[in-house]
């Protein structure tokens, strides 16, 4: 996606700022200067670097914020032009996706491919809850061009949160999802909740990932808690679509236990992907943990927390369904077999990863280490 390029190139070059400024300037600031260093690399004829810098120190002081002003209104009764100037670098708009209508969500084919492991997992894990079978080519292809566009769209947003999670940047939204979704008489109240708690992750997900790379800045324990309770939202919004499209009201036992089991499966996805996280500074609820507890009490104060989860999974099981709750301990077993990522609380015992204490090093020697063109 061309947008995504575009913003990790002023990524990219917001991360040599402080090489080039030690006034330690706004985000707002950065982003310009970031947009304008770009802007100057950009070839223009036969001007090289030097000419292009000898233009601005000559002209600029000549060119005032009244006649800029005045320059934008004429682009914009002309067009649109400034709106795609200027939402680079307002902190106030949205970070859009790329379409061919402003009033029409679209997604990349990357996105459709990398939610394909979701989209099954989720129809093997719950589509037992709604009395599908996952194994039928019927129940799968009934819904699944909602599903997969809806979760795809998704994936295109998150994209984009993990390219710029370096920076908290202004929120974007699921405004032209939830006009499709509204569109087919499925935007009820519950899934409108579920989009805003994708957005509150969102946003969490930055503040707490640049606090971690701001080691000056304090993290809380209570924030910590709410994203990992939040990132699941994906697969909560597809629940309630289905129970939307096979027009029955939700069930509160099963969404109850099942925001335990997505707690627990986010936990083990974060141990399972904890080096990864470290390396590219994703979220990651142990990485938070060493943060706020140190190296030595996080393992034992998330072990805490993981017990007190599995405690409440355990309950909230034996409520269900005697044969419901069978086939969903079979689909665990089925995932801890297939390995990676599971459905679930693991089977066993857990196991927390070596702790990481200086991130920075582990990066530099990782960096090192690593053949060229490896990631």
């Amino acid at each position: 996606m061309e947008e995504l390029k575009e913003l990790e190139e002023v990524q990219n070059v917001m991360l040599m700022m402080p090489a080039i400024d030690s006034s330690s300037p706004s985000a707002d600031s950065k982003r310009f200067l970031a947009n304008f260093t770009l802007f100057m690399m950009q070839p223009c004829g036969e001007l090289d670097m030097n000419q292009k810098c000898t233009l601005i120190s000559d002209h600029f002081p000549k060119i005032s914020s009244a006649f800029l002003e005045e320059a934008l209104c004429q682009l914009c009764d002309k067009g649109n032009a400034c709106i795609a100037a200027d939402s680079r670098c307002d902190g106030d708009k949205s970070v859009q996706l790329p379409t061919d209508s402003e009033d029409v969500a679209m997604v990349a084919l990357d996105s459709m491919q990398r939610a394909n492991s979701t989209l099954e997992d989720f129809c093997r894990s719950y589509f037992m809850f709604h009395e599908m079978d996952a194994n039928s080519a019927e129940s799968i292809f009934k819904y699944l061009p909602l599903l997969s566009f809806t979760e795809s769209y998704m994936y295109q947003l998150d994209t984009i949160n993990e390219n710029l999670v370096q920076f908290p940047i202004s929120d974007f939204t699921f405004r032209k999802l939830a006009a499709l979704l509204e569109g087919y008489g499925m935007y009820t109240d519950r899934i409108r909740n579920e989009l805003k708690c994708g957005e509150e992750y969102w946003a969490l997900e930055r503040k707490l990932c640049c606090a971690l790379t701001r080691k000056q800045e304090e993290i809380q324990v209570e924030d910590v808690m709410k994203a990992i309770h939040l990132k699941s939202f994906d697969y909560r919004v597809l629940n309630l679509l289905l129970y939307q499209l096979n027009g029955k009201e939700v069930n509160e036992t099963h969404m109850e236990f099942l925001s335990v089991s997505e707690f627990l499966v986010e936990i083990s996805d974060d141990l399972f992907d904890y080096e990864d996280d470290v390396l590219e500074n994703n979220f990651n609820i142990l990485r938070m943990f060493v943060r706020i507890y140190g190296a030595s009490s996080a393992p034992t104060l998330l072990a805490k927390s993981i017990t007190e989860a599995e405690e409440k999974y355990s309950y909230l099981l034996s409520a269900l369904d005697p044969q419901l709750a069978l086939t969903y301990k079979r689909r665990c077993e089925e995932a801890t077999k297939e390995g990676g990522k599971v459905v679930g609380p693991p089977l066993g015992t857990w196991c927390i990863p070596p702790i990481i204490e200086d991130e920075d090093l582990y990066r530099y020697e990782i960096s090192n280490t690593r053949p060229p063109g490896t990631s």
